[in-house]
């Protein structure tokens, strides 16, 4: 199971994500462009010393990401049609977070053999991404028997 981040526009959350994948055994697949310069103080200061133990790839983009990393996509989604605790995963899932800012575009969207979403309150619009990233592989590695080690 993998985290990938679709072109995240703020530093503190991939500092925050990686510090969480790393505590997971998760790895993460950045796909660029991202908003930010990879050495960030705020992609540092959020990841503290754990971002270093993190197995990070970087993707140039889109294209350059569905070459290298096999698997079905899981997008978490504010649009999803599944409610996150009727999904259903796989080991290999790979899943998938929008930016910030915009999400994902629609064909990133229909790519996704899952889309899921995080049920909450009537009238909110969405989680933090880096809380979102938190509850879904959380939830998928629960399902599937792979939470970490000493859990």
């Amino acid at each position: 199971m993998r985290i990938a981040l679709y072109q995240p526009d703020i530093a503190g959350n991939v500092g925050t994500i990686l510090r969480l994948a790393a505590c997971m055994g998760v790895a993460v697949d950045l796909i660029e462009p991202m908003g930010f310069a990879f050495g960030d103080r705020a992609l540092a200061r959020a990841g503290m010393d754990y971002a270093g133990a993190a197995s990070v790839t970087r993707h140039a983009d889109w294209a350059a990401f569905r070459a290298a990393v096999p698997g079905r996509l899981v997008l978490a989604t504010t649009a999803g049609a599944i409610p996150l605790p009727a999904a259903h995963f796989a080991p290999g899932d790979v899943l998938l977070f929008g930016s910030e800012g915009a999400g994902v575009p629609p064909a990133v969207h229909d790519a996704a053999g899952l889309r899921v979403r995080v049920p909450m309150r009537v009238g909110m619009r969405s989680l933090n991404v880096a809380v979102s990233c938190a509850i879904v592989p959380d939830a998928a590695q629960e399902q599937i028997g792979a939470r970490p080690e000493g859990s």
